[in-house]
C-alpha cells in the first residue's frame, strides 16, 4: 500500500464548539488528505472516541462546553488505546495558564487562533510524521 492510500484512510478528530472554526480546520486537515470527524464539544468528543480511537491526530480547541480541551487530552493520556494519539490544542484565550494546561495535559502542538492554514497544516504533519515514528 502507497503512503499516499495509507494517508487517505487516515482519520482527524477536530472537536471545536464554534461552528466557523470547525468549518475551517475540517477543509484545511482534509485538504492534507485526511477525513474529519468533527465533535461540537468536549463530551461529543469523548463519546466519538469511546466508540473508534482509529485517529492520526486530534485537534481540540481549548475552551468548550461540558468538557474542556486539556481534560480531554488527560482523558486520551490515561486510555491505552488513545494514548499515542498526538493532539493540538487551538484557543483564542490570551492566558498562558491555558498553554501551560495543553502541555501538562499532554497535547503535544498550542495554536493560537488566528493561524494560518499552513500553520495548522505543518504542524498537522508534523504531529502525525513523529507519531507513526514512535509506533
Amino acid at each position: 500500500m502507497s503512503a499516499k492510500n495509507d494517508k487517505k484512510a487516515s482519520r482527524v478528530l477536530v472537536a471545536d464548539d464554534d461552528p466557523a472554526i470547525l468549518r475551517l480546520v475540517t477543509t484545511l486537515v482534509e485538504k492534507e488528505g485526511y477525513s474529519v470527524v468533527t465533535a461540537r464539544d468536549g463530551r461529543e468528543a469523548v463519546k466519538l472516541m469511546k466508540a473508534d480511537a482509529d485517529f492520526a491526530a486530534a485537534i481540540f480547541d481549548v475552551v468548550m462546553p461540558h468538557i474542556e480541551g486539556p481534560e480531554l487530552v488527560r482523558y486520551m493520556r490515561s486510555e491505552k488505546r488513545l494514548m499515542k494519539i498526538p493532539v493540538i490544542m487551538m484557543t483564542a484565550e490570551q492566558n498562558p495558564k491555558l498553554t501551560s494546561d495543553s502541555f501538562a495535559a499532554g497535547a503535544v502542538v498550542f495554536l493560537p487562533k488566528p493561524f494560518t492554514s499552513s500553520q495548522l497544516q505543518v504542524m498537522l504533519r508534523m504531529i502525525v510524521s513523529q507519531a507513526r515514528k514512535k509506533d
